[in-house]
This record gives structure tokens, sequence and C-alpha cells, in this order.
């Protein structure tokens, strides 16, 4: 009998997971049409299939619905799970994307720009969240909610950059700069905010002395963790190549993160924070391109699953509830404010006038998935209710959405964002179809590999969103992949160099005659989009 439960629940697990499968999709793509990200459509897929809408109505063979309400939680041990290890996965992802060298290159502005947004978000969140609970400033739901108002998403941001030709603006460098920071800052404060949670369910008094003894902990063991793994990255990166080739080894590499994830968890902080520290460790070796290219399959298929989960865990009632609407829209004003103030102000001290202190604030508001990440934690451990829950998806799919117009409009203003005049070379884009999705990403992939091997400092701004930048001096420029087509956007006297790199990679991977002197043709004619 017991046997035959066991099977049972794998297979509505097999039947749930192909749900979620389809459901994801059509929803991501539906959200990229409406010009959203695909993120929000996961999420919103999530909401629909679940057990607070769709998933509790009884099917044949599922008298209780697909997604039935699980005894202590929305969805069922095994599919939680399955989100779980999607968030190492995302979390790995993130750190392997940090570029440790554009981290210490943009160290004072970007530092200053990012500590300030995250010090600022916090405060506010934290405060609003007192006024709204009626509680004081250390409840741990004011703590959870201060951390959830930290975090940025600037994958969007970088797009809205690249379509607008900014990326290589002073404002787009300095928001991509303090992004780094706003994501190391984040994970510093998610563990000692962990710390401290793990505390008070310990039964230790939260006196001023206990706070400070549990965040130096919490603190300690985060930066020992990550000057130990950056120290030991390049006998990581070899160990893990012992296991074979590109597709092991990456792997291996993924497993490592599973470890660090599991001993920061027995510590009582996240599993997501020693996820992240591995994937920043090893972020500055020779093999973190080839991980994110080669874990992407595995990114795709199991970080929409999670965002599934976290739309399903939301009370559709208690979401519509005057309450809780209230309480989002608050909280989502702060949210704004906070970024606007928190960056935009230290801006104004750095060289930015009014238009380019606007433009940063603007480019910091979107929150995403590490948002997310942190509300479903707190969910599960019962720190925050299914209300507050409500509250932070309201506030992330308010600032995600809200943040593009707002950005768009300020980046519309006449004139430069900056108090000393810096002249500015027209930005080009262009344009190649190769008509193959698979060529595309062969010389996508090739060229960022040539520029790092020429010390360009290269980001990919996210695994699952075809956009990266590459910095080298004076020199900047963004690289897209669209279907089949390849984007290239760079000041107009750096696009010299980027035509004549794209040459020599098609040279070394194409066989035909015919599509080289075709794009040697397109290129030398210019026959690229000017704008």
């Amino acid at each position: 009998m017991e046997d035959m439960n066991i099977t049972d629940s794998i297979t509505n697990l097999i039947f749930q997971l192909a749900v979620i499968i389809f459901a994801v999709r059509i929803f991501g793509k539906l959200a990229k049409k409406a010009g959203i990200p695909s993120v929000l459509g996961e999420l919103i897929a999530g909401i629909i299939i679940g057990p607070y809408a769709l998933g509790q109505l009884a099917i044949p063979g599922f008298p209780q619905g697909l997604f039935p309400l699980a005894e202590n939680m929305a969805v069922s041990p095994e599919l939680y799970a399955i989100s779980q290890i999607a968030s190492i996965i995302l979390l790995f992802a993130s750190g392997i994307e940090t570029d440790l060298s554009l981290f210490l290159k943009y160290s004072l502005t970007g530092g200053i720009i990012g500590f300030g947004g995250v010090a600022v978000s916090f405060l506010l969140g934290d405060f609003c969240a007192m006024y709204s609970l009626h509680t004081n400033f250390m409840d741990v739901r004011c703590l959870f909610l201060g951390i959830m108002s930290t975090a940025t998403s600037v994958g969007i941001t970088a797009r809205i950059l690249s379509d607008r030709k900014k990326m290589d603006s002073p404002e787009g460098v300095t928001i991509l700069a303090a992004a780094v920071f706003d994501d190391v800052l984040g994970i510093v404060l998610l563990a000692v905010i962990m710390g401290i949670v793990s505390a008070v369910n310990g039964g230790t008094t939260l006196t001023a002395s206990a706070v400070g003894l549990i965040a130096a902990k919490a603190f300690g063991i985060w930066i020992a963790a990550t000057v130990l793994f950056i120290l030991l990255s390049k006998k990581i990166a070899r160990f893990v190549r012992l296991f074979g080739g590109t597709f092991d080894f990456s792997i291996a590499a993924l497993g490592v993160s599973f470890i660090l994830a599991g001993i920061f968890e027995k510590q009582g902080l996240a599993m997501i924070i020693g996820a992240y520290t591995t994937g920043l460790a090893l972020s500055g070796t020779d093999i973190a391109p080839v991980i994110q290219e080669r874990i992407h399959g595995l990114y795709k298929f199991f970080v929409p699953v999670f965002f599934a989960v976290m739309g399903m865990s939301v009370n559709l009632h208690q979401l519509c509830s005057k309450e809780v609407l209230l309480f989002g829209a608050i909280f989502t004003i702060t949210g704004i404010i906070s970024k606007m103030i928190g960056c935009g102000g230290p801006a104004l001290c750095l060289g930015f006038n009014i238009k380019g202190a606007l433009r940063i604030g603007a480019g910091m508001i979107p929150r995403g998935e590490v948002a997310l990440i942190i509300a479903g934690i707190g969910l599960t451990a019962g720190i925050i209710d299914q209300k507050l829950f409500g509250v932070v998806i309201l506030m992330t799919l308010l600032t995600t959405v809200g943040a593009p117009p707002i950005l768009s409009m300020f980046l519309k203003m006449k004139g430069q964002g900056t108090k000393k005049i810096i002249s500015e070379d027209s930005q080009q884009t262009f344009e190649w179809d190769f008509k193959s999705y698979d060529m595309c990403m062969v010389i996508f992939d090739m060229m960022i590999h040539d520029l790092r091997s020429k010390k360009f400092y290269v980001q990919m701004m996210n695994i699952n969103d075809g956009l990266t930048t590459a910095r080298k001096g004076d020199i900047n420029f963004s690289v897209r992949v669209e279907g089949s087509t390849l984007v290239i956007s760079a000041a107009e006297k750096d696009m010299g160099l980027f035509k004549e790199e794209l040459i020599f990679i098609v040279e070394r991977v194409s066989q035909s005659t015919t599509v080289i002197s075709s794009l040697k043709d397109a290129i030398l004619s210019n026959q690229f989009i000017n704008k």
C-alpha cells in the first residue's frame, strides 16, 4: 500500500510538471509579446493553475484537483523540493554572471550608489512594515519586508538601456556597476537577517548586543566562505575538470554549489546564499562562460518551475482583499521612492545632475527573482503569512511593470545626465540574421570568448535574457541574440572593431563562402541600422 502511495505521488508530480512546463512557456511568451518580462508571465501562470484557482477543480483522475492544497503549504512537498533546487540553480547562475573585475573596477561609484539603494530601501521597507503591522523595527516580519525591498532586477533595466542605445552612457554604466553591488550587499543582508531569524527561533532574546553578535556571526560565515572560495576558485575549477568534458564539469560545479548551499542552511542561513557564493567565486575563472552555456538547459527547465510554484503559493482571495491591496500599494510606492532617493541621491554627489540622478534611480527600481526567492523562504519558514506574501507579490509585479515606462520617460528628457559636459559618439546598431538560431548562438559564444581573451569586462545581464555588455577602457557596447538575429550596439568610432571581429568569427565557423561573402558585403556597405 505504501508503494502504491509513493507511485501515486510520483505520478501526480509527473502530471503537475507537464502542466507547469506548458503553462509557463505559454504565459512567458504572452508576457514577452505584451512587453513585460517572461518571469511575470511564469508567475501569473502559477497563480492561474495553482490550488487557489484552477488547480483545485476536480478533473477525471484527480478528484481533488491537479494541484490540491498540501497540509502545511500550497503545493506538495515533492513539487516544493523541485522549486528549491531551481532557486539554487538560479542563484548559482546569478553568481556566475557577476563580473568580479567589473565589481572592483567600479568599486567607488557603483559601491556608493549600490550601498545607498540597499540601505534606504531596507530602512524604508522596514518602517513601512512597522507602520502597517503596528509593531517594532526588529520584528522579523519587518526585517524580511525590509530586505525584500532591496533586491533589484537589473536585466529589465539593461534591456531598456540597450533598446535606447544608452548602455554605454554614464548613467547606463553606473546602473550596471551599482547593480553588481546591489546583488552582493543584498546577499550579505540576507545572511544577517537569516542569522537573526535562526536565533529567534532558537529562543535567543533580541537585545542590541545579541543582534550584534548574531549579525557578526552571519556576516563572518558569509565573508569567510566567499574569500575562501575565491582564493580556491582555480583549484575548484581544476577539481571539477577531473569529471570530464564541458557538460560533466559544469554539472560538477553545480554540485559544489549544492554542497555549500547545504552547509549554509545547516548554519541557519539560506541555501541560496551558498549557491550565490559558489557562482561568485567561479565567475572569475576561465570555465565560467562554459558553465553559463552548459547549465542553460537546466536553467530553462527548473527556474520557470520555481516562479510557477511561487505563483501557486499566492492566495487569490487574500491577494484581492482591501487590506493587502492597500498595504501592497503603500509598499510599492515606498519601494520606488527608496530607490530614487537611495541611488539617485548619491549620484548627485558623484558628478551627475538631476536628470542623471533620476535615470539612475529609476533604473534600480525593478524588483524580481531574488525578492520572490526571499519571500518564498519567509513563507515556508512561517515568518510571513499569506497576506504579507501577497504584498510582496504585488510589489514585485508593480515595480517590474512600472519601472520601464518611468525609466523611458527620464531617458527621453533632452540633455546629458552629468554635470560636466561629456562628448558622446552617435550610437549605431548592426543587425544580422543568420537564418539559424544555432548558428547565431555559435557566433555569439565565440565573440564573447574572444572578447574575454582580449581583456574586455564581459557581463551577461541574465542567463535567460540573451543580453551581454562588454567594456574596456572607453569602449562600451552591447550584444544580444533575438531569435536567429545577432544585434550589436556601439559608438560609431568603435563599430569598425566589432565588424572586423564578426567577419573573422564567421570565417572560422562557416564553410559556406556564400554566407561569408554575403555578410562581408552587408558589413562593408554599411547595411546596418543607424539609430
